[in-house]
């Protein structure tokens, strides 16, 4: 029997429109969901279950008034969590921290405004690392988030709780951030569709504005046209932000993307890491090698190309990663609250003097365009690389609060891939396509030329209804 949590974001728009389920009766059974399966997985910081149901009812509402359900928003009705990184006006937000264990958001972020106004339904904060900053979510303000598909295995970060929940059937789809890999390593680790956007392709702020153009927002979602969906909804530069990527012509979409073909593409992959030295695991391999075999099935032609990155760009990265750690504010006496990880990142970017910093920028930013301007030359539409190194980590196995560089290692050697793709500002997605022996999902990494998210979508929507994987779910699904 299928329940309400089978269908895709879209699915239950499409339900809510033609009147067969109401936003509220959805709310409620998402809710529902939570209580019963959340202290498992650990997707959310903070559950809005009265906000949530306020917004169901009044999604429920313009249903019920309008006489032309084709005109009702796209996702109307449908729930979507944020990450506990942004803020919701009135909404704890913790920035995953202790420091802010019990700030109130006084406004919203703009992200927060435009889903509100898509109608969408906000059941929660979702759990993130603190200020966002490692890979893994095992944050001091709430338990850590799982993968659904092995509780002993972390969901990965900093959109950790995002993908728990998504992966978890306790949300249809969600809003994540990537800054050095934060959509792709939960969505891999968690078996879902996750778009890292281009530079400047939706609004970090107002208070967010990343000049180095690190980290961006983007969804994750079991689907391709559901991710697509969301990104449509999310995807509006604002006045005031310090990067803007080119607007879809008029009358295009990112979901319609979904529903054309990619034609065919010149597929340059590559599967040793540029950046440093890290062993790939043999089911990391074996999932990049069959979605290599895909695409030549699909008609596209796949050719061996080095990284586009070395080891060059690295400090650089971590150099401007410390500043922008160290840019959150802590206010005076409450440093000890913070983990060690986030102190020794802090301490490392107080060190680093503005001139420093823009050097950083503007190296990582330099060698960035060399990568690009040689893809072009090579006449590359797309790039295909692992996602993480290894398979999904055990809970605890990174982190380390005695030896904040150890840890800072074996976040290094499990992603030593995606953070290249944060410095070149390209769009890139994690597609779900394998699962190991061990029933663990492993995902790929397909990377745009700059601010062609289209290309992605539909290459990887055609590889979706080539390989179909929504239908893959982690026991606790059926539960």
């Amino acid at each position: 029997m299928t329940a309400l949590h089978d269908l895709t974001g879209l699915e239950q728009a499409e339900a809510i429109r033609a009147r067969d389920v109401s936003p509220v009766e959805l709310t409620e059974h998402y809710l529902n969901r939570i209580q019963a399966h959340d202290a498992a997985v650990g997707a959310y910081v903070t559950v809005t279950a009265e906000l949530a149901l306020s917004q169901a009812r009044d999604a429920e509402a313009r249903v019920l008034a309008t006489e032309d359900p084709a005109s009702l928003p796209p996702l109307l009705g449908v729930p979507v969590p944020v990450k506990d990184l942004q803020n919701v006006a009135g909404v704890r937000t913790t920035y995953g921290s202790a420091v802010y264990a019990d700030f109130v958001a006084p406004v919203d972020d703009h992200v927060v405004t435009l889903l509100r106004e898509a109608g969408t339904v906000l059941l929660g904060k979702t759990n993130t690392p603190e200020f966002g900053a490692p890979c893994y979510t095992e944050p001091a303000v709430a338990p850590p988030a799982r993968t659904p598909w092995d509780l002993t295995r972390s969901a990965g970060g900093s959109s950790g709780g995002a993908a728990a929940a998504v992966a978890a059937g306790l949300a249809p789809l969600a809003q994540g951030s990537d800054g050095g890999g934060s959509v792709r390593i939960p969505a891999s680790v968690c078996g879902l569709y996750g778009i890292k956007v281009s530079r400047g392709r939706v609004s970090n702020g107002p208070f967010r504005g990343d000049v180095s153009g690190l980290s961006w927002i983007g969804p994750i979602a079991r689907t391709v046209r559901d991710a697509a969906a969301l990104l449509d909804v999310m995807a509006v530069p604002m006045p005031g932000d310090p990067h803007w990527a080119p607007p879809l012509p008029a009358g295009q979409s990112f979901l319609a993307a979904a529903d054309r073909d990619p034609g065919r593409l010149r597929v340059g992959r590559y599967v040793r890491p540029g950046v440093l030295d890290a062993p790939v695991h043999p089911d990391v391999l074996a999932a990049w090698e069959e979605a290599s075999g895909l695409l030549v099935e699909l008609g596209h032609e796949v050719v061996d190309i080095d990284p586009p990155l070395g080891p060059e760009v690295l400090d650089t990265f971590l150099d401007v990663w410390a500043v922008l750690t160290s840019l959150t504010p802590v206010p005076a006496g409450t440093e000890e609250l913070l983990m060690p990880l986030t102190r020794w990142w802090r301490e490392r970017g107080d060190r680093i003097s503005g001139t420093a910093y823009a050097r950083a920028v503007a190296t990582m930013q330099a060698v960035s365009a060399q990568a690009i301007r040689r893809q072009r030359a090579a006449g590359l539409d797309v790039l295909l690389a692992p996602t993480l190194a290894q398979p999904p980590a055990l809970v605890g196995s990174m982190r380390n609060d005695a030896d904040p560089e150890a840890d800072l290692a074996a976040q290094l050697a499990f992603t030593p891939f995606a953070s290249v793709i944060n410095a070149t500002g390209q769009p890139a997605v994690n597609v779900p396509l394998h699962v190991s022996a061990d029933g663990l999902p492993i995902g790929v990494m397909l990377v745009g030329r700059p601010a062609d998210e289209v290309t992605l979508i539909s290459l990887s929507a055609q590889l979706e209804a080539a390989r179909p994987w929504a239908h893959r779910h982690p026991p606790i699904w059926s539960v």
